[in-house]
């Protein structure tokens, strides 16, 4: 299946160079492009994408408010894009207000044109953190020198069971399926099974959202 994507940034070059870069995989195809938050609005309602590549800071509306009404759309739309927030800055306090919001995570512009294209794919396919220990880093930076209101964690995390309490302070640690999988001495498959009750429980779209709040209701400190 094609992956529908389109490119937000206020840079007609920068919007040029991704779109040649991705229309040239076979998979992916650029349905469209907009130099800007408000204009991404219109043109998402009008392709419905699979993935949103969606830069921080553009005039008219940032990347940060245009990420929200696409991750929480008016009562009646039921499109949704994944969002893929785009960065000139590796800890960003917009990245980690749009990883609250519902972005599936964050690329630097200027990653190589091999990591563009995997994290469209990898997004695309419902996976949240390209890196996992890199968005750990930006969301513990950011509670380390800006700490958000602290939450209860019994309440917060109340409905989840102990082993799901685990497997959530190890994905907010960095660990990929397959190092808690071997941590836990389990199957992989169990540790997805884990993650996806975790994230149903929690009312969370992904990865990212967890690793928030794992850090946000205390589960998880900043150096832990």
């Amino acid at each position: 299946m094609t992956i529908r994507v389109i490119i937000v940034d206020d840079q007609a070059m920068v919007r040029a160079g991704f779109a040649a870069l991705l229309n040239a995989q076979t998979d992916i195809d650029v349905v469209g492009d907009a130099p800007d938050g408000k204009q991404a609005l219109e043109v998402s309602g009008r392709t419905h994408p699979d993935v949103v590549l969606m830069d921080v800071r553009m005039p008219e509306m940032d990347g940060l408010e245009a990420a929200r009404r696409l991750l929480d759309p008016p009562l009646g739309v039921v499109h949704r894009p994944k969002v893929l927030m785009l960065t000139t800055f590796d800890v960003d306090d917009y990245v980690y207000e749009a990883l609250r919001a519902g972005a599936s995570g964050f690329l630097l512009k200027d990653a190589p044109p091999a990591d563009l294209i995997a994290a469209v794919r990898v997004v695309a396919a419902g996976d949240a953190l390209l890196a996992p220990s890199v968005t750990r880093r930006l969301i513990e930076d950011f509670a380390r020198n800006r700490p958000a209101p602290r939450r209860d964690p019994r309440l917060q995390l109340n409905g989840l069971t102990p082993r799901e309490t685990e497997v959530l302070e190890l994905i907010a640690k960095g660990l990929s399926n397959q190092q808690i999988a071997e941590r836990l001495v389990v199957a992989e498959q169990t540790v997805k099974t884990h993650i996806g009750r975790i994230l149903a429980k929690l009312d969370l779209r992904d990865r990212a959202q967890a690793v928030v709040l794992a850090y946000e209701s205390g589960l998880v400190t900043p150096g832990q």
